[in-house]
């Protein structure tokens, strides 16, 4: 059942994208909200096929490792990487709650269609601050 979830996750996203794609050549002079629509629809489509691809690609190789399957139960659990992971967002104050609200503004400026003189920038920056936190994971775990 979760492997054909994977997969038909995996596969909405190919129609979301195609569907995005489409709008982009059918509509000639879009306004307001069909502006942003068919490149959300790519976006979102993306997410969904990576993200169910992904998943159906780890279930597959876990079903024919078990060993590989209860190494990564206790890499999850173990308490050790738990706290490597909360050290290494400690480092930048507020990390979970800036990842979301910062995703959202850029979300809202795309959607408001401000130019990408000012939406570069912040997508920069935004890939910085996640660059700069697995920098210092990596960095801890080193250490330990």
């Amino acid at each position: 059942m979760k492997k054909t979830k994977n997969l038909l996750v995996a596969l909405s996203g190919v129609v979301i994208i195609l569907v995005g794609f489409y709008l982009i050549k059918a509509i000639s002079d879009p306004q307001n909200i069909m502006k942003t629509l068919p490149y959300l629809c790519i976006g979102l489509g993306c997410g969904l096929f990576g993200y169910g691809f992904g998943e159906y690609i780890s279930k597959k190789a876990i079903e024919s490792d078990p060993k590989l399957a209860k190494q990564i139960e206790i890499d999850t659990k173990d308490e050790r990487n738990i706290m490597i992971g909360n050290m290494a967002k400690a480092k930048a104050k507020g990390f979970d709650m800036m990842l979301y609200v910062y995703s959202a503004l850029l979300l809202t400026f795309a959607l408001m269609g401000i130019s990408f003189t000012v939406i570069i920038p912040m997508v920069i920056a935004y890939l910085f601050v996640v660059g700069y936190s697995i920098y210092h994971r990596t960095k801890i775990e080193k250490s330990f």
